[in-house]
């Protein structure tokens, strides 16, 4: 099988890795938003959980990691709720790792380990236990795969990186000891600077934050009324939208109205209708420097006036004011 991915290229995949792209349980990302409620305010904003599963598949490989690792990869997401994180906000999950505490449930309730068993490998020996996979995830403020991938790919599909820059980033990549490093403080810079726009600039946008909150009140007022219960959310974005919709409940029909593409929104911190705090999420990649890995904010002033504002914009969170 041939996997195309258009930040990593081209690839093919060994049989057991085409099996489990292939799986209900992997193509039912292709319909599960990365950002959640973001597709439904902004129809720019569609990366699927699918897009990234694939790249951090191949981000790993690229990268020298095992089979199992890869697998690993493509896995670790499987678990993800219809509308992705929207489900923290709907349980109160101020960790954001709902699709964490289901991960294992969700696996065995799935082809997932036949497919595996297949190929001569175990579920429990490679999907339970993340700290074994040094690639895939690493400890804040430290570089993972999964961290790069949803970095790149959504600054990549919303125009404000360049397909250039994010072969010079890949190209800086560094793996010592299974962990991934940089090699230039200039690339540091760039990535600490992207990651900021995403995680700052994107998630806390203020329309990305009316979506979230709109979103989880009709998805809580769905559970309240028994017309949506938590099996649901293993469905997709489209499937549960569909049975609130079909339910015709006049308060759900009003509150889904007001979740569309025509929303406008500002930051007001004085006049506003939504406050919201987000997961603080701050980055400070290690590079080789004189042959000894350093913390890049220990070399730059840039990263650190940055990772400081990012602290203080994470901790203060966004008030938002509904225009119409």
């Amino acid at each position: 099988m041939i996997v195309f991915d258009p930040l990593y290229g081209e690839y093919k995949v060994e049989e057991v890795l085409r099996e489990l792209i292939e799986s209900k349980a992997i193509k039912r990302l292709m319909s599960i938003h990365q950002g959640g409620a973001s597709y439904l305010v902004n129809e720019k904003w569609n990366v699927t959980r699918y897009d990234h599963s694939i790249g951090v598949m191949l981000l790993i490989r690229r990268l020298g990691g095992s089979l199992e690792e890869q697998i690993a990869g493509l896995l670790h997401d499987v678990s993800h709720t219809a509308f992705s994180h929207v489900i923290d906000y709907v349980l109160d999950y101020t960790k954001e790792d709902y699709h964490e505490e289901i991960f294992q449930s969700v696996i065995e309730n799935s082809e997932i380990p036949h497919i595996l068993a297949r190929h001569g490998y175990n579920d429990k020996d490679i999907l339970y236990d993340d700290s074994k996979w040094t690639l895939l995830e690493q400890p804040a403020p430290e570089l993972c795969a999964d961290r790069i991938d949803y970095t790149l790919r959504d600054m990549f599909a919303y125009g404000f990186i360049t397909l250039k820059e994010i072969n010079q980033f890949l190209n800086d990549l560094a793996v010592i000891n299974g962990k991934i490093y940089l090699q230039s403080i200039k690339t540091a810079e760039w990535f600490v600077e992207t990651y900021y726009k995403e995680v700052i600039g994107f998630f806390m946008d203020p329309l990305n934050i009316y979506g979230y909150d709109q979103l989880a009140k009709i998805l809580r007022c769905a559970l309240e009324k028994q017309i949506l219960n938590y099996h649901d959310f293993l469905l997709d974005d489209e499937q549960v939208l569909n049975k609130i919709k079909a339910s015709k409940d006049p308060e759900l029909v009003m509150l889904l109205n007001q979740l569309n593409t025509n929303i406008k929104v500002k930051e007001d911190r004085d006049d506003y209708d939504i406050e919201r705090k987000t997961k603080l999420r701050l980055i400070d990649p290690s590079i080789l420097n004189n042959n000894q890995l350093v913390p890049s904010s220990n070399l730059s002033q840039y990263i650190r006036t940055l990772n400081q504002e990012a602290f203080q914009k994470a901790t203060q969170g966004m008030r938002v004011k509904i225009l119409f």
